[in-house]
């Protein structure tokens, strides 16, 4: 591969709202560039996880290099295409660090999202050069007049500069490749300093170990050179690097301004760290880059082998992962009804769904998984500041002087017909109404503070059923504050089931806690013996429901004659029944684990 001049390097990443053509557009990019011919094509070719396929969604953020000639130059453009589901917003925020420009899409007919403006924002936020493009013109029912003067209401984007595309059928892709040359800048980096890149991401490969994606900054690396992992502070040999095309393809080095991958025989998982700077080995190396903030979990729950043998593996499996994804985050815990298992951190439920799947389908591990919930704030008498990710580590209630929940600015994007309704959701929610813009006659922009356990629970789903599908919204957190919050136990035949304790507002308990008990009785076999049900708030219990025990007809045998046979019969049974209650255990299935989630809003 020829040396390239930094002046002809173009990096730029593709950000958009779920599902408005960012992977179906990069195709396009790909064929009109000649990275690959017809033949290699396939539909959204860069989601290459089984995953991301069978849902049709982007999950990993994903490099490739293309070469593109213009005015008698070649320009080598790399494109990071990236998520477009605010869960995955923290795989954007990496791609954006490593990138000059951004290609901002927005769908011509369902027009500027809550996802749209959060990512618009990231981007001017990154100082990147952002380019405007209004996708899927070709549709029947695009309306591209409106979501431009929507673009340029919102983002105050100049209408004149908006390209138009179909990402289907190609249409204005030469006219996107020669904005992206002329319109975003080239990277600034000296292919002669010392060297410093940046690892924006990596993944585990049985045969070769860890792949370590960067973006050099600064200097140039080559194969064979010796290269030293600033923030582990360990040293490695280049054994391979290269580019993706969007295929693996080595080459001899990598020069300031380009996006590839470094390949170091790494075996130990935890020497790769995403947001960590490679630099020459030894004295001459250069300072570590700024790297990226930790991102916030903003949802736990425990994961556990459903066969307890399997432990070890499980652990494996998540330490693998965590190199590939590592915006999750997993410690050890134990319950007393479900044995050894993980306390997992995620950044919102379709990541946790995302990592649980991923788990047992790359893995093939069968996994029980218990209710989700927040991080709560709790102040102690003592004046100790408590992290809360696990409903069982509250402490009792004489020892908590405030205890806080996260609260979420939540945008809903949605037709001017659905305020009345959104509004009624949010406030049943305790929510805290912040503002109204309008985007257009037809649309708004909705804006409250929620609590987050609100929002993660069943948010998304009642907000598309009461704006018929066309309401999106986007959140972020600000902050910690103080509620009446309790910790709720069950109670499965007198015993605490630690693994469906919840928190919630104490306004909220009784509804809950009868919710969840009626929830659970269906959910529970019937066993030998009675099973009571209970929800508790410390030791005074709110709910109660029982599950009757099976009955074998004991007396069948016996034809008429004295009723005492009957009698003494039943006494041997009811005895059996009481010695089996005391010493017998009640089997919880996988599906029981999430019946609390039942908010009982419903009934």
């Amino acid at each position: 591969m020829a040396k390239i001049d930094c002046k002809h390097i173009r990096n730029f990443s593709i950000i958009a709202h779920i599902d408005h053509g960012k992977s179906t557009l990069a195709d396009r990019l790909l064929e009109k560039t000649g990275t690959l011919d017809k033949r290699e094509m396939r539909e959204q070719t860069l989601d290459d996880m089984d995953l991301e396929r069978a849902r049709g969604i982007t999950i990993k953020a994903r490099a490739v290099a293309m070469r593109y000639t213009y005015d008698g130059d070649e320009y080598e453009l790399n494109l990071i295409d990236t998520p477009g589901h605010v869960d995955f917003q923290y795989e954007v925020s990496r791609s954006l660090a490593c990138c000059e420009g951004a290609v901002l899409l927005v769908d011509a007919f369902q027009g500027v999202e809550a996802q749209t403006v959060a990512n618009a924002y990231a981007a001017m936020e990154h100082n990147l050069a952002v380019v405007p493009v209004l996708n899927k013109v070709d549709l029947r029912h695009a309306r591209p007049e409106e979501v431009i003067a929507e673009m340029e209401s919102v983002l105050a984007i100049n209408p004149d500069e908006v390209l138009r595309c179909s990402g289907k059928t190609g249409v204005g892709a030469d006219e996107l490749l020669r904005a992206i040359v002329e319109r975003v800048p080239a990277p600034d980096g000296d292919p002669d300093a010392p060297l410093q890149a940046m690892v924006f991401d990596s993944h585990y490969d049985e045969f070769r170990g860890a792949i370590t994606y960067v973006r050099v900054m600064n200097g140039t690396v080559r194969k064979g050179q010796k290269i030293r992992f600033i923030r582990v502070g360990t040293t490695h040999e280049v054994i391979e690097l290269g580019q993706f095309v969007p295929r693996r393809r080595s080459c001899t080095e990598l020069q300031a301004g380009q996006v590839g991958y470094l390949i170091c025989n790494i075996k130990s998982l935890g020497q790769v760290h995403v947001g960590d700077t490679v630099t020459v080995a030894g004295e001459n190396g250069a300072e570590a880059l700024e790297g990226y903030r930790v991102p916030q979990r903003m949802v736990y729950c425990g994961l556990y082998p459903s066969d307890g043998q399997d432990f070890e593996e499980l652990r494996d499996a998540l330490t693998k992962l965590s190199i590939n994804d590592p915006s999750f985050e997993f410690e050890p815990e134990t319950s007393d009804a479900l044995g050894f298992g993980f306390r997992c951190g995620f950044l919102g439920l379709l990541h946790m769904e995302i990592i649980q799947q991923r788990l047992e389908g790359e893995a093939d591990l069968d996994l029980v998984q218990t209710a989700p919930n927040v991080t709560y704030e709790i102040l102690t008498t003592t004046g100790e500041t408590l992290h809360i990710h696990n409903p069982q580590k509250v402490p009792e209630s004489g020892q908590i002087e405030q205890f806080r929940q996260p609260i979420v600015k939540v945008n809903f994007v949605l037709p001017t017909e659905s305020i009345g309704p959104v509004m009624q959701l949010c406030t049943d929610r305790r929510g805290v109404y912040v503002r109204t813009e309008y985007l257009s006659p037809t649309r708004a922009m909705l804006t409250f503070n929620l609590p987050l356990a609100d929002v993660i629970y069943d948010m998304h789903d009642k907000l598309k059923s009461v704006t018929r599908g066309y309401g999106t919204m986007d959140y972020e957190l600000i902050g910690y504050f103080e509620a009446d919050l309790v910790r709720m136990d069950i109670l499965v035949g007198s015993k605490r089931v630690d693994a469906l304790s919840i928190i919630c507002d104490r306004r909220d308990a009784d509804r809950r806690g009868r919710a969840i008990v009626k929830k659970l009785r269906t959910e529970i076999d019937r066993h030998m013996f009675e099973i009571a049900l209970q929800a508790a708030i410390g030791t005074r219990i709110i709910a109660r429901e029982t599950i009757s025990a099976m009955r074998k007809n004991v007396t069948a045998k016996c034809y008429g004659g004295d009723i005492t046979r009957k009698r003494k019969l039943w006494a041997k049974q009811k005895e059996g029944k009481k010695r089996m209650k005391s010493i017998g255990s009640v089997d919880i299935p996988q599906k029981a684990f999430l019946a609390v989630l039942d908010t009982g809003a419903e009934k």
